[in-house]
């Protein structure tokens, strides 16, 4: 299977009953969303997490469509990236939209990930800044940038890990496998090393050097203990005073895997409804679920608050229709969270992976 295995509908029926299945079980408490007094806001989360919903912060110029939205980063000014897959006919089209902190454009750029564009990353390099771009599809590989748009350097399928086919680092195509190079998302190590997680190809995490040379790679297909289905996303935790570990999105398996920097499996985090990503600040771990929540873990990796939470009207549409019917979604309720992240400010953008795209800002109160 070729575009299909990645489409709107690619999450098999099979996958998402599972997860939502294993989600809705495993909630701390129910994800309440409210209008304040006057009416005019709308509210999510629980306790000491809850945030002010707009699903309509950025503006975007009418020269520019919003197209499947996959990942978001912010940079120290707050500004925010936004990368889309896009598609391959719409080639002169920016894969990555900017906007400052109130939700203006500034600038687009990345018509070279058009058609393949999925995660991103922000980086500060010895005071310098940089975007790290994984590209799946007929792109098949990763990218350093500045943060106007400028290629530092690109690299392909790592052939010297010897499990890809041929040809995958000279003539990428749009085919699906586990020999195939389908990087989704970037984890950054304190000595200047970076891990690649393969989430839609081989199902290996890689360890790169500063300058995007391959080191070494651990993983690949499997229910879990260090073996992964779909690792999605990755991300380095250094919360406490023990070594920092590694956490693995492990997606289909409904999971966040933790390892060692080395790829040995010190433990597994379940009650996911595919989580997707990670992110941190603070005590405070945040994974997005494509079943339509995102979850807020404290520094013992419990469930102290759900966002957006909409399930069970999730898991009764079995053919995720509302992926591409948005007069069904509603006000405080997400869709499909395939990325969030915080801003300086303890914010929360959430990226949905919808036909239409979309970008929510959730304001911290209190």
């Amino acid at each position: 299977m070729a575009r299909s295995k990645h489409s709107l509908t690619s999450v098999s029926r099979r996958q998402f009953l599972a997860a939502t299945a294993a989600g809705a079980a495993c909630l701390a408490a129910p994800a309440i969303v409210t209008a304040d007094k006057s009416g005019n806001r709308t509210i999510t989360g629980q306790g000491d997490y809850q945030f002010e919903v707009n699903h309509d912060w950025a503006q975007l110029p009418d020269k520019y469509s919003w197209q499947t939205t996959h990942n978001v980063a912010v940079d120290r000014d707050n500004n925010l990236y936004v990368i889309h897959e896009g598609t391959a006919d719409k080639s002169d089209h920016p894969s990555i939209f900017v906007f400052d902190a109130e939700g203006r454009f500034v600038r687009a750029f990345g018509q070279q990930f058009q058609g393949g564009g999925h995660g991103i990353e922000v980086r500060d390099e010895g005071g310098e800044q940089f975007l790290y771009v994984a590209a799946y599809q007929q792109i098949k590989s990763i990218a350093k940038l500045d943060l106007k748009g400028e290629t530092v350097w690109q690299r392909w399928a790592p052939m010297a890990s010897g499990v890809y086919a041929a040809g995958e680092d000279t003539a990428p195509k749009k085919e699906w496998g586990r020999d195939r190079f389908m990087p989704t998302n970037f984890a950054f190590l304190p000595d200047g090393d970076f891990f690649v997680a393969d989430g839609y190809g081989a199902f290996y995490i890689h360890r790169y050097d500063r300058e995007g040379n391959w080191k070494s790679c651990f993983g690949g297909p499997g229910a879990g203990q260090g073996k992964f289905n779909t690792p999605h996303g990755i991300w380095i935790d250094d919360r406490g005073e023990g070594e920092p570990t590694l956490v693995v999105a492990d997606r289909a398996n409904n999971t966040l895997q933790v390892l060692t920097l080395a790829g040995e499996h010190l433990r597994t985090i379940d009650g996911f409804g595919l989580p997707a990503n990670i992110d941190r600040r603070d005590d405070l771990l945040l994974v997005p679920e494509l079943v339509a929540r995102v979850s807020l873990l404290d520094k013992n990796n419990h469930v102290v608050a759900t966002l957006g939470d909409d399930v069970e009207r999730l898991k009764a549409d079995a053919n995720r229709e509302i992926r591409r019917d948005s007069s069904r979604w509603q006000d405080g309720r997400f869709v499909h969270p395939h990325d969030a992240c915080f801003d300086r400010d303890g914010n929360i953008f959430v990226a949905e992976w919808v036909a239409t795209g979309r970008v929510s800002k959730l304001v911290r109160m209190g």
